[in-house]
């Protein structure tokens, strides 16, 4: 389904692109619109066809967040000492080095934790626009097997709450400004 949407994207982006003089709100309407199609036939489909779906995503509720170096916040403060150009300027400028190789190396550490962080709340997104999202709507696929009024119903009810918001959000943007 993601590739789907990918290529959908890509097809609506090359069709729609420079070659048109249109605003980037208008732009981003039309391309809006076309995956809101493909989102809602997708769904009428999957509907009509009584299409299930299987929760094989790991359980992450024991997942612990584990403090790596210090539970504590505090730093001692650090004073740079003026040692001159000398014998011991090169010991200091040496020893400053070492120090901020490790005050760099903690802080990539920091960034590296923040990174694997934030990649871990993307995917939970994805997984719940992609899995969640569809499992709600494949759970009335029993109701609507066979049925494609039925079936093109609750597809339109769920794109407009899966779309719609981005619509509105885009337009209030536009009126705003």
């Amino acid at each position: 389904m993601s590739l789907i949407v990918v290529g959908i994207t890509i097809l609506t982006v090359y069709l729609t692109g420079a070659n048109y003089n249109r605003s980037l709100s208008d732009n981003f309407f039309l391309s809006m619109g076309i995956i809101s199609l493909a989102l809602f036939l997708f769904m009428m489909y999957g509907l009509h066809t009584g299409v299930g779906m299987i929760d094989d995503f790991p359980k992450l509720e024991k997942y612990k967040i584990k403090a790596p170096f210090t539970k504590h916040g505090n730093t001692p403060a650090i004073q740079v000492p003026d040692v001159g150009d000398g014998i011991e300027g090169i010991f200091v400028s040496i020893l400053l080095w070492i120090v901020v190789t490790i005050a760099l190396a903690f802080l990539l550490l920091v960034f590296e934790a923040v990174l694997w962080l934030s990649i871990f709340i993307i995917l939970a997104t994805l997984y719940w626009v992609f899995f969640r999202a569809l499992k709600n709507v494949f759970n009335k696929s029993g109701d609507t097997k066979g049925d494609l009024g039925l079936s093109a119903t609750y597809a339109l009810k769920y794109t407009f709450l899966y779309v719609g918001w981005i619509f509105g959000l885009v337009y209030l943007t536009q009126v705003i400004s």
